[in-house]
Formats: C-alpha cells, sequence, structure tokens
C-alpha cells in the first residue's frame, strides 16, 4: 500500500509500487514509475518518463524528470532512469536525456547524491558514487562505479570521470579524469591517485601497486598518451594479478575523446 499524503498531487498514469511514501505537495506527473519501498520528501516534482527503482530515498524540494536544458529540444520523449536504494537529498535537478545522444539519463544504485546536486540531459552515472554538495555535471557526462566529486566541483559536458575518481572542493573539469586518479583545481589537475579509498575497497598489494605504477608511467614519466598507453600495455603483460586493474585504465585512455586531465 503506498502512503500517499492528501496534500500531494499524482496523476492517474503515473506508477507506484507497494509502500511508497509520497510527502506533502509534491506533484507526481504521467509516466512516471516507482519501485517498492521508495520515499519522496514534500514539494518535489516528478515528471516522465521517468523510472525510479526500489527503496530510495528522495528529499524535499527535488526536480526529477523535468526537461533537458537544451535549446534543439522539442518535446521528444527522452527518459531519466534511477536504480535503487539512492539517497538524493534536497534540492537536487535530474533532467532527462535527448535525441542528440541516446534521449536517457541513467543514475544508477547505490549512489549518495548531496544537496544541490544537478545531472544534466544524457548523463551517465555509475554504481556507488558520492556527489557532494553543488556538484554539477553539464551534457553527456559519465562517471564511472566509486568515484567521489567534492563539493562543488563543475564537470564540462562530454567528459568522462573513470571508476574508483576522486576532485577536490571547488574542482573543474574540462577533460577527462582517469580511473584512480584525484583531480583538483581550476583547472583541474592530477594530484595523486585515491590510495585509501583503495585500500578500503579491498584492493590487493598487487592492485595498488599496479596504481602506483600506472599514475607514474601516465604523470610522472614525460610521455605522450599513445606512449603511456604502450607502456601500460607492456605493465598489464607483466602483472597478471592486476590486469583487470590496468585493462579498466587502458580501456578508459581508448575512449578519451578530450585528452585527459595532466
Amino acid at each position: 500500500m503506498a502512503l500517499i499524503h492528501p496534500t500531494a498531487l499524482i496523476d492517474p498514469k503515473a506508477e507506484l509500487g507497494a509502500n511508497v511514501e509520497v510527502g506533502p505537495y509534491t506533484v507526481i506527473g504521467p509516466d512516471v514509475s516507482i519501485g517498492e519501498g521508495t520515499s519522496v520528501g514534500a514539494h518535489c516534482v516528478l515528471q516522465g518518463p521517468t523510472r525510479i527503482g526500489r527503496d530510495n530515498k528522495i528529499f524535499q524540494f527535488c526536480s526529477i524528470g523535468a526537461a533537458p536544458q537544451d535549446k534543439k529540444y522539442a518535446g521528444e520523449p527522452t527518459r531519466l532512469e534511477i536504480g535503487d536504494r539512492n539517497t538524493i537529498r534536497e534540492f537536487c535537478t535530474f533532467n532527462r536525456g535527448t535525441t542528440q545522444d541516446d534521449g536517457l539519463t541513467r543514475l544508477g544504485d547505490d549512489n549518495w547524491m548531496m544537496a544541490y546536486v544537478h545531472l544534466a540531459h544524457d548523463c551517465k552515472v555509475g554504481n556507488k558514487t558520492i556527489f557532494a554538495n553543488n556538484a554539477q555535471l553539464a551534457g553527456h557526462v559519465h562517471v564511472g562505479d566509486w568515484a567521489i566529486l567534492g563539493g562543488f566541483t563543475v564537470v564540462h559536458q562530454f567528459v568522462h570521470i573513470g571508476a574508483h575518481s576522486m576532485t577536490a572542493m571547488g574542482s573543474i573539469l574540462f577533460q577527462d579524469l582517469p580511473p584512480f586518479v584525484m583531480g583538483s583545481g581550476n583547472t583541474a589537475e592530477a594530484k595523486g591517485f585515491n590510495l585509501e579509498g583503495l585500500k578500503r575497497r579491498g584492493f590487493s598489494p598487487a592492485q595498488l601497486n599496479a596504481v602506483k605504477q600506472m599514475y607514474r608511467i601516465i604523470y610522472r614519466r614525460g610521455l605522450t598518451l599513445d606512449q603511456a598507453r604502450m607502456e601500460l600495455e607492456t605493465l598489464r603483460g607483466s602483472m597478471p594479478d592486476a590486469a583487470d586493474t590496468i585493462t579498466l585504465v587502458l580501456d578508459f585512455l581508448a575512449t578519451a575523446t578530450r585528452g585527459i586531465i595532466r
């Protein structure tokens, strides 16, 4: 049974799963689907097409699934998808996709989104990320699993942020941030790798050693990006216990279209 405050306005075409809670004065439009156990706070606006999974906690004053902030948008039926067990704090704004991309904005599972986070159209965010207050993504940004964005981080459109990476407060990214790397500054520069975070996630000594060596190859030896990729290929062959970790970086660099922060 859904638990709906009497002042909430729910379109008859919206679909609410079991034990969904909707707070006072929240408005939910047609073609919005909310999975079992999700709670939506007061004064939120949810528009569709939007699909929200199970056991999410959406706090008050959020705007979820509004039309993209793109002047080319002409009312096409693009989508927003939110996975399971996400925490979405106050004043977050998540927009639907555009037909200039695949028409989908997506947030994965188990993410922690603090107040005033903005996901623009066509962004793809993985699982178990943390976005601190006022982290802002422009359109078409991709963020890998376990990434952490510090407060007031601003990310240019089409930038890719790798898994297990991290930004400091107030960072501005115009280029891609590789996996494991910590970025800081305006404009962001590489400031080491996320050693403590990787230890907490159970990375083996071999994997940590591989990350350390990859950072030296990319950032300490004065190599071009193509030269660094060749060195990483050699490193992968010499470190079978950490081959998957090195492959993660190689695959990221192979798809980097804006260059990487240096």
